[in-house]
């Protein structure tokens, strides 16, 4: 996905509306789950990212029909929970560390063996924190250095249940354990130390599983049962979204209305942050799909300018795929911002800390790096920079963002990889600026 170095020139204003793609976290999920159906569902509005076209290729792999019926329209013929195959060649996750950790709670309990990996970047992501619970169910799982390719072996006796607290929250160590107890005989259970985004079990609701929920835990009593394959419109998602929230922040005069967005109460983090900061943001329609919430959201910057403070803990967790803009939206709040708990981004599709720390000094904006975070003061002018993607798209998103507050033109080195997650994004981005 790589291509020539894209020009990005300062804005005076954005305005206009805009639909996200597809949510990746749920496009992910409806694949796996419809590959899994006893017949046909309909996924309309799947994400468009790589990441999710490499969960559909692993789960043809194994056996599921998958036809597109238009660009964002998935027709899946589910294979049932047990009707999997042996892929006949390894299957590639691409850059999705979602796609590789959410296949193997799958993976775990197939009676065949496979092997699956992905591309340079992935191949260096730590996977321990899923290979070892699923250990512990009896999964047989070889992985050198505890990163990928990983090769499965049939679980002898099957998959055991587990009573599981995960060490550090994970909402995909959270889903592979829960799908890898559909096929366990007895009761799973796990606890999160805190909560995580709930995707897999309100789509498990949907297609009839049963979970308990107590405070912070969830139980699932396998084996599950087949279930029917269903149609579902996917809402918008709001990691994606969250570009444009804060590109329309950082602007006082700002107009923007993003359409059919996830409002998911794991995902709202963001929205919570803003109006805290100051950012104006209304939510002006509001529907449910298949137990998500999905609506409009109108936004705009401040005229008073945007406050800063501390994100850790818990909002950390909620907000890590959000860091890497938020960062930029640092550099335009009074006192700037602080973020710690974040060590995780170290060992993302980039060390986005590092890249994060390494891009803002190229704008001429100061910031303290930490092992866990780092702290942004704030206001700050920005001058134009060559800026490094690192072939990270949130750091290609995010620092396109940033580019529009300099005060000239900057050079992004590689805009390509942001079709991991949002292939539309730089042609939208440039209809809603005002020059």
């Amino acid at each position: 996905m790589t291509t020539a170095p894209l020009a990005l020139l300062p804005a005076r204003n954005l305005a206009g509306a805009l639909r996200p793609p597809g949510d990746k976290s749920i496009s992910h999920r409806y694949a796996l789950l419809s590959a899994l159906a006893a017949g046909r569902s309909r996924l309309s509005h799947f994400s468009t990212g790589a990441d999710c076209r490499s969960t559909l290729a692993c789960m043809a792999a194994l056996g599921a029909r998958v036809r597109w019926e238009d660009e964002t329209t998935v027709a899946i013929e589910g294979r049932g929970l047990r009707g999997l195959q042996a892929p006949a060649a390894a299957l590639d996750a691409g850059n999705s560390g979602t796609t590789i950790r959410l296949l193997s709670g799958i993976l775990a309990a197939q009676p065949f063996a496979a092997r699956i990996g992905g591309d340079a970047s992935l191949s260096r992501r730590p996977m321990r924190r899923v290979i070892e619970p699923l250990a512990s169910m009896g999964a047989q799982i070889a992985a050198a250095d505890g990163c990928p390719p990983l090769a499965f072996s049939p679980a002898a006796g099957g998959l055991r249940p587990l009573h599981y607290r995960l060490p550090v929250a994970s909402a995909q160590v959270k889903s592979a354990l829960l799908l890898a107890a559909l096929y366990a005989a007895g009761e799973t259970v796990i606890e999160e130390p805190l909560p995580t985004r709930d995707h897999t079990e309100l789509a498990l609701n949907e297609c009839g599983v049963t979970l308990a929920r107590r405070r912070r835990s969830i139980a699932l009593a396998g084996p599950a049962r087949d279930w029917p394959g269903r149609d579902f419109r996917i809402p918008g998602d709001p990691s994606s979204a969250a570009f444009f929230l804060c590109a329309a922040a950082l602007f006082p005069e700002a107009n923007l209305l993003i359409e059919e967005v996830s409002l998911n109460p794991t995902r709202t983090a963001l929205l919570d942050l803003l109006r805290r900061l100051g950012a104006k943001l209304s939510v002006v329609s509001v529907e449910q799909r298949g137990g998500e919430l999905c609506g409009s959201l109108q936004c705009g910057g401040s005229q008073g300018g945007l406050a800063g403070g501390d994100i850790a803990g818990a909002e950390t967790v909620a907000l890590i795929d959000e860091i890497p803009i938020l960062a930029v939206l640092a550099t335009a709040c009074r006192g700037g911002l602080r973020f710690r708990d974040a060590a995780e981004l170290r060992v993302k599709e980039s060390d986005r800390i590092a890249a994060i720390a390494r891009n803002l000094r190229a704008l001429g904006a100061e910031c303290e790096e930490f092992p866990d975070g780092l702290y942004v003061p704030g206001p700050q002018t920005l001058r134009g920079a060559r800026l490094e993607s690192c072939g990270d798209h949130r750091i290609a998103m995010a620092f396109a963002i940033a580019a529009l507050r300099a005060d000239g033109p900057s050079e992004l080195d590689d805009p390509g990889c942001a079709a991991i997650s949002y292939p539309e994004f730089f042609p939208l981005l440039e209809k809603l600026v005002e020059r």
